[in-house]
Protein backbone atom coordinates (compact mmCIF):
# COMPACT_ATOMS: atom_id res chain seq x y z
CA UNK A 1 0.00 0.00 0.00
CA UNK A 2 1.19 3.45 -0.91
CA UNK A 3 0.16 5.60 1.40
CA UNK A 4 2.14 9.12 0.68
CA UNK A 5 0.38 11.38 2.63
CA UNK A 6 -0.73 14.20 -0.19
CA UNK A 7 -3.27 11.96 -1.44
CA UNK A 8 -5.03 10.69 1.88
CA UNK A 9 -4.49 14.09 4.12
CA UNK A 10 -7.60 14.06 6.06
CA UNK A 11 -9.00 11.11 5.13
CA UNK A 12 -11.49 8.52 7.55
CA UNK A 13 -7.87 6.88 9.22
CA UNK A 14 -6.18 10.90 9.43
CA UNK A 15 -9.47 11.91 11.36
CA UNK A 16 -9.21 8.84 13.74
CA UNK A 17 -5.39 9.31 14.18
CA UNK A 18 -5.63 12.91 15.02
CA UNK A 19 -8.33 12.83 17.51
CA UNK A 20 -6.42 9.83 19.49
CA UNK A 21 -3.08 11.98 19.26
CA UNK A 22 -5.03 15.16 20.27
CA UNK A 23 -6.48 13.53 23.43
CA UNK A 24 -2.98 12.16 24.38
CA UNK A 25 -2.00 15.79 23.81
CA UNK A 26 -4.66 17.06 25.78
CA UNK A 27 -3.49 14.40 28.73
CA UNK A 28 -0.08 15.39 29.28
CA UNK A 29 -1.00 19.02 29.41
CA UNK A 30 -2.85 18.27 32.91
CA UNK A 31 0.69 18.51 34.99
CA UNK A 32 2.82 20.99 34.69
CA UNK A 33 6.10 18.59 34.11
CA UNK A 34 7.16 20.02 30.84
CA UNK A 35 6.88 16.66 28.18
CA UNK A 36 8.08 15.72 24.46
CA UNK A 37 6.55 14.12 21.74
CA UNK A 38 8.60 12.49 18.97
CA UNK A 39 7.04 11.91 15.50
CA UNK A 40 8.94 9.71 14.08
CA UNK A 41 7.08 9.54 10.17
CA UNK A 42 6.37 13.10 10.66
CA UNK A 43 5.26 13.83 6.68
CA UNK A 44 5.46 18.01 5.62
CA UNK A 45 3.75 18.86 8.19
CA UNK A 46 0.50 21.06 6.44
CA UNK A 47 -1.21 19.54 3.13
CA UNK A 48 -3.09 21.39 0.65
CA UNK A 49 -6.74 19.77 0.07
CA UNK A 50 -6.95 21.83 -3.25
CA UNK A 51 -3.31 20.29 -4.68
CA UNK A 52 -3.78 18.13 -7.36
CA UNK A 53 -2.56 15.03 -5.26
CA UNK A 54 -5.81 15.68 -2.68
CA UNK A 55 -8.19 16.21 -5.66
CA UNK A 56 -7.51 13.26 -7.37
CA UNK A 57 -8.50 10.95 -4.52
CA UNK A 58 -11.05 13.55 -2.87
CA UNK A 59 -10.48 11.11 -0.04
CA UNK A 60 -10.31 14.21 2.80
CA UNK A 61 -13.79 14.83 1.95
CA UNK A 62 -15.00 11.63 3.28
CA UNK A 63 -13.06 12.42 6.44
CA UNK A 64 -12.36 16.06 7.58
CA UNK A 65 -15.32 17.51 5.04
CA UNK A 66 -17.55 15.44 6.84
CA UNK A 67 -17.31 15.96 10.11
CA UNK A 68 -16.10 19.76 10.27
CA UNK A 69 -19.35 20.97 10.09
CA UNK A 70 -21.26 18.44 11.44
CA UNK A 71 -23.35 18.59 14.44
CA UNK A 72 -22.17 16.70 17.59
CA UNK A 73 -23.55 16.71 21.34
CA UNK A 74 -22.03 18.73 23.90
CA UNK A 75 -19.93 15.60 25.35
CA UNK A 76 -18.51 14.58 21.90
CA UNK A 77 -17.76 18.33 20.63
CA UNK A 78 -15.71 18.84 23.94
CA UNK A 79 -13.57 16.16 23.26
CA UNK A 80 -12.92 17.01 19.84
CA UNK A 81 -12.45 20.49 19.93
CA UNK A 82 -8.79 21.19 20.78
CA UNK A 83 -8.43 18.82 17.03
CA UNK A 84 -11.32 20.92 15.46
CA UNK A 85 -9.48 23.74 16.49
CA UNK A 86 -6.64 23.34 15.26
CA UNK A 87 -8.12 22.64 11.85
CA UNK A 88 -10.10 25.40 11.75
CA UNK A 89 -6.94 27.44 12.62
CA UNK A 90 -5.96 26.81 9.46
CA UNK A 91 -8.86 27.71 7.37
CA UNK A 92 -10.36 30.97 8.86
CA UNK A 93 -11.52 32.20 5.80
CA UNK A 94 -12.22 28.38 4.43
CA UNK A 95 -11.09 27.18 0.89
CA UNK A 96 -12.90 26.88 -2.60
CA UNK A 97 -17.12 27.34 -2.00
CA UNK A 98 -16.33 28.16 1.57
CA UNK A 99 -14.69 24.63 2.69
CA UNK A 100 -11.85 23.17 4.15
CA UNK A 101 -8.02 24.57 2.00
CA UNK A 102 -5.72 23.22 4.31
CA UNK A 103 -5.38 20.05 6.70
CA UNK A 104 -2.36 19.75 9.49
CA UNK A 105 -0.54 16.83 9.56
CA UNK A 106 0.59 15.40 13.06
CA UNK A 107 3.69 17.28 13.89
CA UNK A 108 1.55 20.38 13.57
CA UNK A 109 -1.68 19.01 15.27
CA UNK A 110 1.13 18.29 18.35
CA UNK A 111 2.93 21.59 17.87
CA UNK A 112 -0.31 23.55 18.30
CA UNK A 113 -1.08 21.99 21.41
CA UNK A 114 1.70 21.69 22.80
CA UNK A 115 2.48 24.48 25.72
CA UNK A 116 5.45 27.13 25.78
CA UNK A 117 7.38 24.56 28.35
CA UNK A 118 6.93 20.96 25.92
CA UNK A 119 9.35 19.90 22.98
CA UNK A 120 8.41 18.54 19.39
CA UNK A 121 10.66 16.15 17.74
CA UNK A 122 9.58 15.65 14.12
CA UNK A 123 11.34 12.99 12.01
CA UNK A 124 11.57 12.57 8.21
CA UNK A 125 13.67 10.35 5.93
CA UNK A 126 12.31 11.36 2.64
CA UNK A 127 14.61 14.77 1.86
CA UNK A 128 12.09 17.08 0.25
CA UNK A 129 9.57 16.33 3.12
CA UNK A 130 12.00 16.66 5.42
CA UNK A 131 12.80 19.86 4.03
CA UNK A 132 9.31 21.51 3.82
CA UNK A 133 8.92 20.57 7.34
CA UNK A 134 12.20 22.61 8.36
CA UNK A 135 10.46 25.77 6.61
CA UNK A 136 6.99 24.82 8.30
CA UNK A 137 8.75 25.37 11.63
CA UNK A 138 11.63 27.38 10.76
CA UNK A 139 12.75 29.59 13.74
CA UNK A 140 10.29 27.47 16.21
CA UNK A 141 12.43 26.67 19.01
CA UNK A 142 10.67 24.24 20.44
CA UNK A 143 10.26 21.83 17.74
CA UNK A 144 13.47 19.83 15.90
CA UNK A 145 13.45 18.66 12.66
CA UNK A 146 15.44 15.68 12.46
CA UNK A 147 16.01 14.22 8.91
CA UNK A 148 16.53 10.13 9.43
CA UNK A 149 14.60 7.25 9.08
CA UNK A 150 12.22 6.80 11.87
CA UNK A 151 12.98 3.15 12.78
CA UNK A 152 16.19 4.85 14.24
CA UNK A 153 14.72 7.56 15.84
CA UNK A 154 13.17 4.60 18.29
CA UNK A 155 16.99 4.18 19.37
CA UNK A 156 18.63 7.32 19.04
CA UNK A 157 16.27 9.74 21.03
CA UNK A 158 14.87 7.61 23.32
CA UNK A 159 14.05 8.11 26.94
CA UNK A 160 13.62 11.59 25.76
CA UNK A 161 15.49 14.08 28.58
CA UNK A 162 11.92 15.07 29.68
CA UNK A 163 10.83 11.40 30.23
CA UNK A 164 7.47 12.18 29.69
CA UNK A 165 5.99 11.83 26.77
CA UNK A 166 4.22 10.71 23.55
CA UNK A 167 5.91 8.42 20.42
CA UNK A 168 3.78 8.73 17.47
CA UNK A 169 5.00 5.91 15.38
CA UNK A 170 2.99 6.20 11.88
CA UNK A 171 5.06 4.56 8.75
CA UNK A 172 3.44 4.91 4.98
CA UNK A 173 3.60 1.29 4.37
CA UNK A 174 5.03 1.48 1.28
CA UNK A 175 7.23 -1.32 1.36
CA UNK A 176 6.57 -4.95 2.48
CA UNK A 177 7.16 -5.95 7.12
CA UNK A 178 5.98 -2.93 8.39
CA UNK A 179 3.94 -4.50 10.45
CA UNK A 180 6.93 -6.43 11.56
CA UNK A 181 8.80 -3.15 11.73
CA UNK A 182 6.57 -2.32 14.45
CA UNK A 183 6.81 -4.98 16.53
CA UNK A 184 10.36 -4.92 16.46
CA UNK A 185 10.41 -0.68 16.81
CA UNK A 186 8.01 -1.02 19.71
CA UNK A 187 9.79 -3.63 21.47
CA UNK A 188 13.13 -1.90 21.18
CA UNK A 189 11.55 1.75 22.25
CA UNK A 190 10.01 0.21 25.12
CA UNK A 191 13.14 -1.71 26.62
CA UNK A 192 14.55 2.05 26.53
CA UNK A 193 11.87 3.33 27.69
CA UNK A 194 9.03 1.51 29.18
CA UNK A 195 7.07 4.59 30.70
CA UNK A 196 6.65 6.71 27.65
CA UNK A 197 3.07 6.57 25.99
CA UNK A 198 3.30 4.98 21.94
CA UNK A 199 0.77 5.43 19.59
CA UNK A 200 1.33 3.10 16.48
CA UNK A 201 -1.33 3.39 13.56
CA UNK A 202 -1.87 0.78 11.06
CA UNK A 203 -4.04 0.09 7.84
CA UNK A 204 -6.53 -2.21 7.84
CA UNK A 205 -6.29 -3.62 4.54
CA UNK A 206 -4.36 -7.36 4.91
CA UNK A 207 -6.92 -8.42 7.43
CA UNK A 208 -4.50 -11.58 7.96
CA UNK A 209 -1.81 -9.56 8.11
CA UNK A 210 -3.34 -7.01 10.84
CA UNK A 211 -3.99 -10.77 12.70
CA UNK A 212 -1.14 -11.75 12.49
CA UNK A 213 0.48 -8.17 13.84
CA UNK A 214 -2.47 -8.27 17.32
CA UNK A 215 -1.64 -11.83 17.68
CA UNK A 216 2.69 -10.71 17.53
CA UNK A 217 1.98 -8.11 20.18
CA UNK A 218 -0.14 -9.86 22.51
CA UNK A 219 3.14 -12.82 22.90
CA UNK A 220 5.64 -9.45 22.58
CA UNK A 221 5.84 -9.23 26.30
CA UNK A 222 4.87 -5.57 26.56
CA UNK A 223 2.06 -4.50 29.13
CA UNK A 224 -0.90 -1.85 28.59
CA UNK A 225 -1.55 -1.96 24.68
CA UNK A 226 -5.25 -1.05 23.80
CA UNK A 227 -6.36 -1.62 20.40
CA UNK A 228 -8.91 0.84 18.57
CA UNK A 229 -10.26 -0.71 15.22
CA UNK A 230 -12.38 1.31 13.25
CA UNK A 231 -13.52 0.01 9.99
CA UNK A 232 -15.65 2.04 7.66
CA UNK A 233 -16.78 -0.98 5.43
CA UNK A 234 -16.64 -4.44 4.59
CA UNK A 235 -13.82 -6.62 3.68
CA UNK A 236 -13.31 -5.68 -0.23
CA UNK A 237 -13.19 -8.44 -3.17
CA UNK A 238 -10.08 -6.54 -3.95
CA UNK A 239 -7.24 -4.59 -1.38
CA UNK A 240 -8.30 -1.43 -0.29
CA UNK A 241 -8.76 0.75 2.97
CA UNK A 242 -11.37 -0.54 4.73
CA UNK A 243 -10.53 0.57 8.10
CA UNK A 244 -7.15 1.65 10.37
CA UNK A 245 -5.92 1.26 13.63
CA UNK A 246 -4.42 2.79 16.42
CA UNK A 247 -2.48 0.91 19.13
CA UNK A 248 -1.38 2.95 22.38
CA UNK A 249 0.56 1.63 24.35
CA UNK A 250 0.44 3.27 28.60
CA UNK A 251 -2.62 4.77 27.66
CA UNK A 252 -4.17 7.22 29.68
CA UNK A 253 -6.50 5.84 32.03
CA UNK A 254 -9.31 8.79 30.69
CA UNK A 255 -8.37 7.77 27.25
CA UNK A 256 -10.91 4.17 27.05
CA UNK A 257 -13.89 6.47 28.14
CA UNK A 258 -13.25 9.26 25.92
CA UNK A 259 -13.09 7.05 22.88
CA UNK A 260 -16.15 5.34 24.22
CA UNK A 261 -18.00 8.86 23.55
CA UNK A 262 -16.28 10.23 20.76
CA UNK A 263 -15.62 6.99 18.35
CA UNK A 264 -19.24 5.83 18.03
CA UNK A 265 -20.02 9.41 16.80
CA UNK A 266 -17.21 9.62 14.09
CA UNK A 267 -18.10 6.38 12.84
CA UNK A 268 -21.76 7.66 12.37
CA UNK A 269 -20.23 10.21 10.27
CA UNK A 270 -17.37 8.40 8.47
CA UNK A 271 -19.10 4.72 7.99
CA UNK A 272 -19.16 4.08 4.10
CA UNK A 273 -20.58 0.36 3.67
CA UNK A 274 -22.27 -1.50 6.27
CA UNK A 275 -21.27 -4.33 7.93
CA UNK A 276 -18.67 -2.02 9.28
CA UNK A 277 -17.92 -1.06 12.69
CA UNK A 278 -15.59 -0.16 15.51
CA UNK A 279 -14.16 -1.76 18.52
CA UNK A 280 -11.57 -1.14 21.22
CA UNK A 281 -9.74 -4.61 22.75
CA UNK A 282 -6.78 -4.74 25.41
CA UNK A 283 -4.83 -6.78 23.72
CA UNK A 284 -2.47 -6.43 26.77
CA UNK A 285 -3.19 -5.09 30.36
CA UNK A 286 -1.15 -4.99 33.69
Amino acid sequence: MNYRHAYHAGNFADVVKHVVLSRLVEYLKQKDKAFRIIDTHAGIGRYDLSSTEAHKTGEWQGGIGRLIDAPLDAKTAALLAPYLDVVRSLNPEGGPDGGLKKYPGSPLIARQLMRKQDRLSAVELHQDDAAKLKVLFAGDFQTRVIELDGWLALGAHLPPKEKRGLVLIDPPFEEQGEFGRLVDGLQKAHKRWPGGIYALWYPVKDRKAVIAFRKALKQSGIPKLLDIDFEIKPPSAEPSLDGSGMVVVNPPFTLEGELRIVLPALHRLLVVEKPADWRMEWLAGE
